[in-house]
């Protein structure tokens, strides 16, 4: 867990994203013009700034280029989403992720540099987490607190061995519901059935036991 995040505009979405992470073990830094909000985070994650994110010597003297992920989660002010996006390329960090209110707005994002945008309309904050912080999970459906669905791209630990092999079940306590290799999809696979590195598994289980597959399967 080597990854820190700092998230801009604590409005619905932006909210939802930072606690989430803060309380799944990362750094995360709040960032909001409106102190009321900065007040109200002041205990929810690692720190939070009261600064206009369309200040660049601002956002420069937070060293928001040391963050690996930014998330721009600005509300209804376009303007001060596509500037913050802009300021945040100039600086050179790594991986900007921006909330977007429609798609010609989506289309800008993606034109000036950001490199994932995201729909909090059809993306909860919480599914949004999973792409984040985890280069394999491709997918995530949130079925109730504690249990979910991911689609996974099987690593180089899962490379040739058969479900029964890996034994998932008894092993992780998940349950592989479907293997996508190329354009087939196996439902219900069998025990005997192999998987190849890049195939996209489909996985149900405690978040916990999904955590830990996902774990061995970065080995």
């Amino acid at each position: 867990m080597d990854k820190n995040f700092a998230v801009i505009g604590l409005g619905r979405f932006g909210a939802s994203v930072a606690k989430t992470l803060y309380e799944m073990g990362y750094e995360v830094m709040a960032v909001d013009k409106d102190p009321h909000r900065v007040q109200e985070f002041s205990e929810i994650v690692t720190y939070v700034v009261e600064v206009d994110s369309t200040d660049e010597k601002a956002l420069r003297a937070l060293g928001i280029n040391n963050f690996d992920v930014v998330v721009v989660a600005i509300g209804e002010d376009i303007q001060s989403s596509i500037m913050t996006t802009l300021i945040l390329q100039e600086i050179g960090v790594k991986k900007v992720v921006v909330k977007a209110t429609n798609d010609l707005h989506g289309k800008v994002l993606y034109k000036i540099g950001a490199e994932k945008v995201v729909f909090p309309e059809r993306d909860m904050g919480v599914r949004v987490v999973n792409h984040l912080i985890s280069p394999t999970i491709l997918d995530y459906i949130e079925l109730a607190d504690d249990y979910s669905i991911i689609e996974i791209s099987a690593g180089g630990s899962f490379d040739g061995k058969s479900l029964e092999k890996i034994d998932v079940r008894s092993e992780f306590g998940c349950n592989v519901m479907a293997i996508k290799s190329d354009k087939q999809i196996n439902i219900a696979p069998m025990a005997q059935d192999v998987i190849q590195k890049g195939d996209v598994l489909v996985v149900i289980g405690h978040n916990e036991n999904l955590r830990r597959f996902e774990s061995y399967n970065l080995k």
